[in-house]
């Protein structure tokens, strides 16, 4: 607030001065302050009348006389009353069309505004509604115990009144609008984020379908592989055998001995390997096993000659 009769008058009420008036109407041993902010380009310019037992001052700028005054013939203090109210309707009236207008403007260039553009604009038409029911307060109070000090302003005050409760009802219709566009803005951004959650979802499902695919033909191959060395190593038994007692050291075995050692090693091994259900289920799977090795074979890469690049990709090569 700086310096000025109106920060005087806040230390004889005991508050600081260079802040506002907390409160549109204080009481104080040496009188009562109204208090009113006008608002400005460079932010509100405050005003106040300091009624005391034997005198009424005007703070601030002088407000220009209105014609709502001289057509009730009101002078004096009186006039002035009402030329303060009347300017300071008038302002909060203007601040809110300018809202208003600006907010046309927000709507008609849809995303591109940002959040905190709308923010900005509704947290002044906030302050602009406080800055009203200042003028609500005051005038109750014009109207009520300090109306002896203002006579002839009662009519005056009723027409003033209007005027303040339409510029409240205008700004509360701009903040409602404001908020609105905020809500709106709100589900456009709830509504981009669920459609992507959407998207990443189906991805999410597609390479999850990739994986299922790529385990069941890997399945495939791991048969394949449990199928060879289940008969590798009932190949493998009689041929090692063959092997050992083809040797010249087995020389000293006799004939129908190595015959029959040998017969013993390719039965045993068979039949004890065979005879197992899930070996049987697994050579009876065998067909449709083949079919998921196939396909899995076909989607890995595909290698030239050794040292030779890598000519091509399989389908699902990204």
């Amino acid at each position: 607030m700086g310096e000025g009769p109106l920060a005087d008058v806040l230390k004889l009420l005991g508050n600081p001065p260079d802040k506002p008036p907390p409160h549109a109407v204080q009481h104080g041993a040496a009188g009562t302050l109204l208090a009113l902010p006008i608002p400005g380009p460079s932010g509100p310019s405050w005003r106040g009348v300091w009624i005391q037992p034997n005198a009424v001052t005007f703070l601030g700028e002088p407000s220009p006389s209105t014609g709502l005054s001289r057509s009730f013939h009101l002078a004096g203090d009186s006039a002035k009353l009402i030329d303060l109210l009347a300017d300071a309707a008038r302002a909060y009236l203007d601040q809110a069309e300018a809202v208003d207008e600006h907010l046309s403007n927000l709507q008609r260039r849809g995303r591109e505004v940002q959040g905190s553009t709308i923010w900005a604009k509704q947290r002044e038409v906030a302050a602009l509604r406080a800055h009203i029911g200042r003028a609500v307060v005051v005038a109750a109070e014009v109207e009520g115990p300090s109306s002896s000090r203002f006579p002839g302003a009662e009519t005056a005050l009723a027409a003033v009144s209007r005027e303040v409760d339409r510029a409240r009802e205008f700004a509360a219709s701009v903040q409602q609008s404001l908020s609105d566009l905020i809500l709106l803005r709100s589900a456009e951004e709830a509504n981009r984020i669920a459609e992507a959650a959407n998207q990443l979802s189906r991805t999410s499902n597609r390479i999850a379908e990739l994986a299922n695919i790529s385990n069941i033909r890997m399945l495939g191959l791991t048969y394949i592989a449990l199928a060879i060395g289940v008969v590798g190593a009932v190949v493998l038994i009689p041929n090692t055998g063959a092997t050992i007692l083809g040797m010249p050291s087995a020389g000293w075995v006799p004939g129908y001995w190595v015959d029959g050692i040998l017969v013993v090693l390719a039965v045993v091994p068979f039949v004890a390997v065979f005879s197992r259900p899930w070996i049987r289920k697994i050579l009876r799977d065998l067909g449709p096993a083949e079919a998921r090795a196939e396909e899995g074979l076909r989607d890995l890469p595909e290698l030239a000659a050794e040292g030779s690049p890598r000519l091509s990709g399989g389908r699902n090569h990204l």
